[in-house]
């Protein structure tokens, strides 16, 4: 109203020794203007702001190669974001940069100076979509999918409805605003319920419970529920295959990009597992469901750029987990095992320029496995628990890529920090298994003592395996005393470890276990699915450990 508007002063990175190309603009209120708009087509694109545990690099990466889409259509690329830090504010990425707070103000400022074609808030995660709605009733064109879809996608009651008039299943559900209501919606569900704070980024507070005591300490001590931010609750799907997919969409054609099958069950944050690309266990008519549903929804929602959709297959039935229409953690991956840059293509499509024009209407085939796995904080955070839950803690990921499974699974590992010990070692294993998962246990045990290890584990579990026929020497919890197995490990005396702890007491019996592993750098799996796809490594290269060679991406990508 009072007409009290900022300018944009310029931090010349040539010193002005000779003219700078590449000068970075912050705001300031004062009466010069250093920053002179062109006449040039440009869009703004929003980056992610900080870096944080729970947030991977991907936005990073996606804003960049926006930037990068943009100039090749001769469309200026006007970045803005808060974090130096990132390659997205780095002098050679876009032609203009601006260092501004991530908020409506900051962004509205920008917008009257530069006067974009639009803006792109899709590649920076949580935060620029949280600006949308804001953006969009100041007059501001949003490039992509619209406000109004992202509100479909993220509000819950919207969502359930969307899924029931598509004919997609949900796990059951409800919402709480308070500690009562929660504890009478898990009671119409059924335990184990899966809790989950609305609008947060990286499954923070999120968590798994088993009864109504357990639910009424989190209601107390992780959240704070109330009418604006209710607390989802659903029922937790247990031993279910989860599976993340990446699509593109111009508004008319949608490609289903990669389907990736998770190697954790259901349950790990999606950032959090390792998966398979393409998927290894999901038969051909349960892909195509997965490919159908996919479709639909990028179209119910009119998807304009990058789709994540997350679902859950149990005893052969899909169930939809939840759909983010924006830029998502996997689309690095997914691009560099296609050899597609999916950003760039979503970006050309935000410009109008459509799928076919750009001749992508269809995923390529691969010949070959790619595995991403995640990469853990916990050797730098002493006393913190390596236990993984829907919370995501990891802070990065690396890829491994073979012509098998088996042989991309232990290059993946090995990426990460976590060796496999190769068979015939005569290592020790030891495990440790919630009642759930012995039966899941048996056949993983007996593989590895095919393979040459020496089996130990704590009673219940030795009792087990000697009932199946298996040697094993046991040995005590870490509560009864020594000789336990934290004591083996500071001794060097074991290769790798296998526990799965179910409810918080044997969380907390476990905990010094898998820290003491951490520290003795030995690798260890928090599940039984991952224990499955450890041992068909170690059992792949057992079998043609001279195949697992090196070759480049580019190698890989011509073969496709």
């Amino acid at each position: 109203e009072l007409k009290v508007t900022p300018v944009f002063k310029t931090v010349d990175t040539c010193a002005a020794e000779f003219k700078a190309f590449t000068p970075y603009h912050y705001s300031a209120y004062d009466e010069e203007n250093e920053s002179i708009p062109t006449d040039r087509k440009k869009v703004i694109i929003v980056g992610g702001g900080p870096n944080r545990i729970g947030q991977g690099i991907e936005f990073d990466y996606a804003c960049c190669q926006a930037a990068f889409a943009l100039q090749e259509e001769g469309v200026e690329a006007i970045m803005v974001n808060s974090n130096p830090e990132t390659v997205s504010t780095d002098y050679d990425t876009s032609d203009k940069l601006y260092f501004e707070p991530l908020t409506r103000e900051d962004i509205l400022n920008i917008v009257e100076l530069e006067k974009p074609l639009g803006v792109i808030l899709q590649f920076g995660g949580q935060t620029p979509l949280k600006l949308a709605n804001a953006l969009k009733a100041a007059g501001v064109p949003i490039l992509g999918t619209s406000p109004e879809s992202i509100d479909l996608a993220e509000d819950r009651k919207l969502f359930a409805q969307m899924a029931d008039k598509l004919g997609l299943k949900q796990p059951a559900n409800g919402i709480a605003v308070n500690k009562d209501e929660a504890v009478a919606a898990a009671a119409r569900i059924g335990y184990p319920v899966l809790l989950r704070p609305s609008f947060v980024l990286g499954g923070r507070a999120m968590a798994i419970v088993y009864g109504e005591e357990e639910l009424r300490t989190y209601m107390d001590t992780a959240v704070e529920a109330s009418p604006e931010r209710p607390v989802l609750v659903d029922k937790f799907l247990g031993n279910a295959l989860e599976v993340d997919v990446d699509a593109v969409s111009d508004g008319e054609t949608v490609v289903v990009a990669g389907i990736m099958q998770h190697i954790e069950e259901a349950g790990i944050h999606s950032g959090d597992s390792a998966c398979f690309l393409p998927p290894q266990d999901i038969p051909e008519p349960v892909l195509e469901v997965l490919r159908e549903q996919t479709i639909a929804l990028a179209k119910e929602l009119k998807v304009v750029g990058l789709m994540n959709v997350q679902f859950a297959i149990k005893e052969g039935e899909v169930y939809i987990l939840e759909v983010n229409p924006r830029g998502s953690r996997t689309v690095p991956f997914v691009s560099k095992v296609l050899g597609a840059p999916l950003t760039k293509i979503a970006t050309k499509a935000m410009l109008g320029i459509s799928l076919k024009t750009q001749k992508f209407t269809k995923a390529p085939t691969v010949p070959y496995v790619a595995v991403k796995e995640s990469v853990f904080p916990f050797a730098k955070f002493h006393g913190v628990d390596t236990l993984l839950s829907p919370e995501m803690k990891s802070t990065g990921e690396v890829m491994g890529i073979d012509s098998t499974a088996s042989r991309a699974f232990a290059k993946a590992q090995i990426g990460a920090g976590n060796t496999l010990p190769s068979a015939g070692s005569r290592g020790q294993v030891f495990f440790s298994v919630n009642d759930r998962d012995k039966d899941g246990m048996v056949p993983i045990a007996r593989k590895l003592a095919e393979l040459g290890f020496d089996l130990l584990a704590t009673g219940g579990t030795t009792r087990r395996l000697r009932e199946e026929g298996i040697a094993c020497r046991e040995l005590n919890k870490v509560s009864q005393g020594s000789p336990h197995i934290v004591d083996m490990i500071a001794s060097g005396q074991c290769a790798f470890l296998v526990n799965t702890p179910r409810d918080r007491a044997s969380v907390e019996d476990d905990g010094p276990i898998r820290k003491a592993a951490l520290l003795a750098q030995i690798p260890y799996v928090t599940t039984l699915s991952g224990a499955r796809a450890a041992v068909e490594a170690i059992a792949g290269l057992a079998k043609d450990a001279d195949a697992m060679g090196v070759k480049s991406l580019q190698e890989y990508h011509a073969g496709i």
